[in-house]
């Protein structure tokens, strides 16, 4: 019967799927190409109007595939991402984006830029307007291979120094795809989202010619505007900028005090801590401990020497003043139950001992201030740092020593 027979049909079709996905998974890309075309024969007969989602489906697959298949060629994926153009306007725009990171990714630039001209004056009724964003990451993307043209004729004037400014076409050239490049990347990050590339791109363009007042607004409306996602990157960008600008320390600390809240765990930590701990402001020290306490609550921060140091002079500097050893005292409290393991074992004793006695010596003022003169990592560096007559870890076994009763005060 008709119903029968549609039920069979169903029935082959996930059956198809199922097996795609599972050769997929196990990147068996010759399989998958195989039951692919079995499941484009098998949709040519499919007569139904249930579902309209298999085109999606062929181009996600396909693509894929392509990509991973050891004889496929830029001309059959070429060939490929033709014809899903033409398999529905709904998904053109898209599908024009993954045919130019394909290109690009496989250095055909030009072939790149003349997809997205063609896409940028692609028209189809409503469409146009519904596809409104997808349109606008076109003329992004333009703008972004127009701003690479202009920053290689950048590069090749200043190569030639002042003479070669002297050309005055190739310097018109430079100036046409500037134009080009900041009206489109301009109107891009305009739209609430992330949009990194684009931004850090049209601010070297004002930079270069000048415009930092243009450049500084731009960046504090992408790290400020409430309107855009929380992105760590927009204010490690603001506080590059405000650097090269040779903006105020006071106008630094804001910028990293925001990238601290979001990502305490942020490389630019440590520039953040150093200049907290030359103000001469109380509040700011404060900060600098916790900023470097925080930034060492993270694994990937375990063996940074500079971390540690950062952490051992400003303790060292509290003992020794034997003021604000509260300070000390609080952001220990919260990890007393943990840091000692996590940090301060025999065994990363050992391991630092052998890989970098820096760092070791470090590890071991801050064990020596936080868990006192018994405590293993301390009493093994200093071990072997006496043992192999190294004057700084005496020196170090002598500080702690003497200081013991800091420990006690911040132990409680």
């Amino acid at each position: 019967s008709s119903n029968e027979h549609k039920l069979n049909f169903k029935k082959s079709k996930e059956a198809c799927l199922s097996y795609i996905q599972d050769a997929l998974l196990q990147k068996q890309w010759k399989r998958a190409a195989e039951f692919l075309t079995c499941y484009v024969e098998s949709l040519e007969k499919d007569y139904s109007r249930e579902h309209i989602g298999p085109s999606e489906m062929i181009w996600r697959i396909g693509t894929e595939i392509l990509w991973h298949h050891s004889q496929s060629s830029m001309k059959e994926f070429n060939c490929f991402m033709e014809q899903m153009k033409t398999l529905g306007v709904k998904r053109y725009l898209k599908v024009c984006l993954e045919h130019v990171f394909h290109l690009l990714c496989n250095g055909q630039i030009d072939e790149a830029y003349q997809n997205l001209s063609l896409a940028e004056s692609w028209r189809f009724g409503e469409q146009t307007a519904i596809q409104d964003k997808e349109m606008k990451l076109i003329q992004a993307y333009r703008g972004l291979l127009d701003y690479c043209s202009w920053s290689k004729q950048k590069n090749i004037l200043l190569e030639h120094g002042e003479d070669g400014f002297a050309d005055l076409a190739v310097e018109q050239e430079m100036h046409g795809f500037f134009r080009k490049a900041a009206v489109n990347l301009k109107e891009i990050i305009k739209i609430p989202g992330v949009w990194d590339v684009f931004v850090k791109c049209y601010v070297d363009l004002l930079e270069f010619y000048g415009d930092h007042n243009e450049a500084c607004q731009v960046l504090n409306e992408y790290a400020y505007n409430s309107k855009f996602p929380a992105n760590p990157n927009a204010h490690v960008y603001l506080y590059q900028f405000l650097k090269r600008q040779g903006e105020s320390k006071k106008s630094l600390i804001s910028a990293l005090k925001i990238l601290h809240d979001i990502v305490p765990s942020h490389e630019l930590m440590i520039d953040f801590n150093t200049m907290l701990q030359k103000s001469k402001k109380r509040k700011k020290r404060r900060l600098g401990l916790e900023v470097i306490f925080a930034a060492l609550d993270y694994a990937g921060w375990k063996e940074n020497a500079k971390a540690w140091s950062c952490l051992a002079r400003q303790v060292k500097q509290i003992v020794i003043s034997e003021k604000h050893l509260d300070w000390i005292k609080q952001e220990w409290n919260s990890r007393k139950d943990w840091w000692p393991a996590f940090h301060f074992s025999r065994y990363l004793a050992k391991r630092n001992w052998q890989e970098n006695k820096s760092l070791s010596y470090e590890k071991g003022l801050v064990a020596g201030i936080l868990l006192g003169k018994d405590c293993k990592y301390f009493k093994y560096v200093s071990h072997q740092g006496c043992k192999a007559q190294l004057k700084r870890f005496r020196m170090l076994k002598k500080f702690v020593t003497r200081h013991n009763s800091a420990y006690l005060k911040i132990s409680g």
